[in-house]
């Protein structure tokens, strides 16, 4: 039964010989202790609802700034790593563009080189045309000078032919 704030002041007891009823007054204040028991029963279970409920609360606010800092540490540590690894690479591509440069420096040094090399030979070989023309023109003079001397040669061999044929 309930018991209402409107019913208690509502209430009306008949009146005896000696004041209210006995029995109706008594009668009530049962009910009202059976409601006031009921109450209070519900209130004590509400408060240990409201204990419980707070206590999962503050576990349940604990875990969460608990996952926002694992968050956060872990968004840090991405950002560490982000940043580390665009440092590695930087280096890397630094480093092999510094080793590019240095192989098209060697190749162009290379290059160089062998250019001299090629007009060292193209030097040589106009050297040893030069030389090559005056020993033949020399050859040719000498050639031309001992005409003579050539036809004295060709008599000893005519006369050498002749001999060994009589021999």
């Amino acid at each position: 039964m309930t018991v209402s704030k409107i019913d208690l002041l509502n209430k009306q007891f008949s009146r005896g010989m000696f004041g209210y009823s006995r029995v109706e007054v008594d009668q009530f204040m049962m009910e009202l202790a059976e409601v006031l028991g009921d109450f209070a029963d519900n209130r004590k279970d509400m408060r240990k609802k409201v204990k419980r409920l707070e206590k999962t609360l503050v576990e349940y606010r604990q875990r969460d700034e608990t996952l926002r800092d694992t968050l956060m540490s872990t968004q840090k540590m991405v950002d560490d790593l982000k940043v580390a690894a665009s440092k590695e690479a930087q280096l890397i591509l630094d480093e092999a563009r510094a080793k590019a440069d240095a192989t098209v420096q060697k190749g162009h040094n290379r290059l160089a080189q062998i250019h001299e090399e090629i007009e060292g030979l193209k030097r040589s070989r106009t050297q040893f045309e030069i030389q090559l023309k005056g020993l033949l023109n020399s050859h040719l003079e000498m050639l031309e000078m001992s005409s003579p001397e050539r036809d004295k040669v060709e008599e000893l061999e005519s006369k050498l032919k002749y001999l060994k044929k009589v021999d």
